[in-house]
Order: C-alpha cells, then sequence, then structure tokens
C-alpha cells in the first residue's frame, strides 16, 4: 500500500493541491488521507475509484503510476554504469600509455 500512497502523492503534488483540499474532496478527514498517503491505512475499492476520479485517470494507472518510471530509471542506471566502466577502463588504459612513455624518456635520458 505504501506504492500506492506515494503514487497519490505524486500526483497530488503534481496538482499542487494541499492535503486538506483532497481530503475535502474525499469528504475523509486529513489524518484519515494522510494515512492513506504514508500506506498506514489499506483503501478499499470504492475509495481507490474516487481517489482515481479526482486525479482523472483509471485506478489501472493509479496503481502502475510509479512502474513505467521505475523501470526507465534503472535503464537509465544501467547504461550510464556501462559507460562508466568503460570511461575507467579507457582512464586505465591512458594511465599504462603515460606511465609507458615516462620509462621511454626517462631511459633516453640515462642512455644520452
Amino acid at each position: 500500500m505504501k506504492l500506492l500512497g506515494q503514487n497519490i502523492r505524486i500526483l497530488r503534488r503534481q496538482k499542487g493541491w494541499s492535503q486538506e483540499n483532497v481530503a475535502k474532496q474525499l469528504d475523509i478527514s486529513i489524518p484519515a488521507f494522510s494515512k492513506i498517503e504514508t500506506g498506514f491505512t489499506d483503501i478499499n475499492l470504492s475509495r481507490l475509484e474516487q481517489v482515481a476520479a479526482i486525479f482523472e485517470i483509471s485506478v489501472i494507472q493509479l496503481l502502475t503510476l510509479n512502474d513505467g518510471n521505475q523501470e526507465q530509471s534503472t535503464n537509465a542506471l544501467d547504461t550510464l554504469n556501462k559507460k562508466l566502466l568503460s570511461r575507467e577502463a579507457e582512464v586505465i588504459d591512458l594511465q599504462k600509455k603515460v606511465i609507458a612513455l615516462f620509462e621511454e624518456l626517462r631511459e633516453s635520458k640515462v642512455t644520452a
């Protein structure tokens, strides 16, 4: 239920509504609505339908609001991690080349 509460909070904030405003629309107390948002109170189907109607989305959209975002974030992180590993490998290769050039330079000074 915490994920559902998080979804409700996200939608409420996107609309710029206070908890009081949404609670009034649902005809419940502010503490009751706060418990829904925090996941402390389970929400029944009729209340779920009311909440979805207030935000003008379907119940399915309300329940799955973060699913796509989380998957996109995971994919983006995976891509960035792969790029980071690639860059780290490039840095290591460049460090090896610098060391090799330094050694060459030092040897040429010793023989000269």
